[in-house]
């Protein structure tokens, strides 16, 4: 492949319309403008752009939020080029689209690095409700940035609202739960939903149904199932997803698991 690299497809979760990682070299976007908010980190280089006839620049530690609907162009700052990681999102508060246009970058590490592990949970599917609460804490905090606010790091006490999410977890492990129906049906927020279950329970909602999985599988594969249709009927997205996780957390592979000695597996059954 050339110096010119791409590659973009859609996660399936709701709020991301596509991820777009590229580096160019030569290219240069014309004038042009996005149905979504264009949510952009740069990994090498520097990209200079001009944003409703202003110039900026995007580079290093700067989260960058380009407003839909507004012209905006770009191009390589360096002779080297640029590699970037992109998220074209759905949803986002309307209200601050002047506010975007006026300082769409923000420099912020936490912010960043939720960004980042973001992108690593989007690298490999079969995680939505993982994305889904990566995507809370940043829309969250650039919307606080954005508003002139001082983002909130710390946790959040609602019992309540972790037990509801506990309870509609439990009753949703294998076909899953979108964390925005569930934000909805306990009225609140997806992030301080994310944040209150945390706190209560130690660990966050996608660990939590990615354990029950676990739970499920763990019970299938005791009773002979093969681990591809173990996969499916404890909620996973493929043999694949299954195997990540059940070594994560067991540190051995479903195989391993079933072809262990009675009482190696009876103590992993246990733990």
């Amino acid at each position: 492949m050339g110096p010119e690299q791409v590659r973009a497809w859609n996660p399936g979760v709701r709020g991301i319309e596509e991820v777009f990682h590229a580096r160019f070299v030569e290219h240069a976007y014309p004038l042009h403008t996005h149905a979504t908010w264009t949510l952009l980190v740069v990994d090498a280089g520097a990209v200079r752009y001009d944003l409703d006839r202003a110039e900026h620049g995007a580079l290093g530690r700067a989260v960058t939020l380009l407003p839909p609907g507004v012209a905006h162009d770009g191009r390589s700052a360096t002779a080297g080029g640029f590699r970037k990681r992109v998220l074209y999102l759905s949803d986002f508060p309307d209200g601050l689209v002047g506010r975007a246009v006026d300082r769409p970058a923000v420099v912020d590490d936490v912010l960043r690095a939720a960004v980042d592990r973001l992108h690593r949970v989007l690298e490999r599917p079969g995680d939505e409700l993982a994305a889904s609460s990566g995507l809370a804490v940043i829309t969250d905090r650039l919307a606080t940035h954005l508003g002139g606010g001082v983002p909130d790091a710390g946790s959040v006490r609602d019992p309540r609202a972790a037990a509801g999410l506990r309870d509609l977890l439990d009753a949703h492990v294998v076909d899953g739960l979108a964390l925005d129906d569930a934000a909805a049906a306990l009225h609140v927020t997806p992030n301080h939903l994310v944040k209150a279950f945390s706190a209560e329970f130690g660990l966050p909602p996608h660990r939590y149904l990615v354990g029950r999985r676990v739970e499920v599988a763990r019970r299938l594969l005791l009773a002979g199932l093969p681990a591809a249709r173990v996969a499916v009927e404890a909620g996973f997205h493929d043999q694949a997803h299954l195997t990540r996780h059940f070594r994560r957390l067991l540190g051995v592979t479903p195989g391993r698991f079933v072809g262990a000695p009675r009482s190696e597996r009876t103590a992993l059954s246990r733990t």
